[in-house]
């Protein structure tokens, strides 16, 4: 049975790119600190699809998925929805780690760690 791809689908490549160029304050901040290898040495792509959701961000090497979550995510519905979306992807073997929008900035360090303590090399 051939191997599905199931990252970056062709599809989703304008909402990727849309995604990108728009990203929310906090995605911002944080991607300043993550980009170019800067955060251990490991590469981090944002807005990368993985089956047929969008993650903020991601590291290919460690297998983790980061999420920033702003208001929208404090309703039932939405949570509901991101459970799904973290079970899905955690059953394809990743680590899903949420954050708050506030935290990013208010604790960034704390983030920071947070994100490299997940890092399995």
């Amino acid at each position: 049975m051939p191997k599905q791809h199931i990252h970056n689908k062709s599809q989703l490549k304008t909402k990727r790119q849309e995604l990108r160029k728009k990203l929310t304050p906090a995605e911002a901040f944080l991607w300043t600190h993550i980009k170019s290898r800067q955060l251990k040495g490991k590469r981090f792509t944002k807005q990368h699809s993985i089956g047929n959701y969008i993650v903020d961000f991601y590291c290919a090497s460690e297998k983790l998925i980061i999420e920033l979550d702003g208001e929208v995510h404090n309703n039932p519905v939405t949570q509901e929805y991101d459970n799904i979306r973290s079970s899905y992807l955690e059953n394809l073997g990743y680590t899903v780690i949420r954050f708050e929008n506030k935290l990013v900035f208010e604790n960034l360090p704390s983030v920071l760690k947070a994100i490299a303590l997940n890092f399995k090399n």
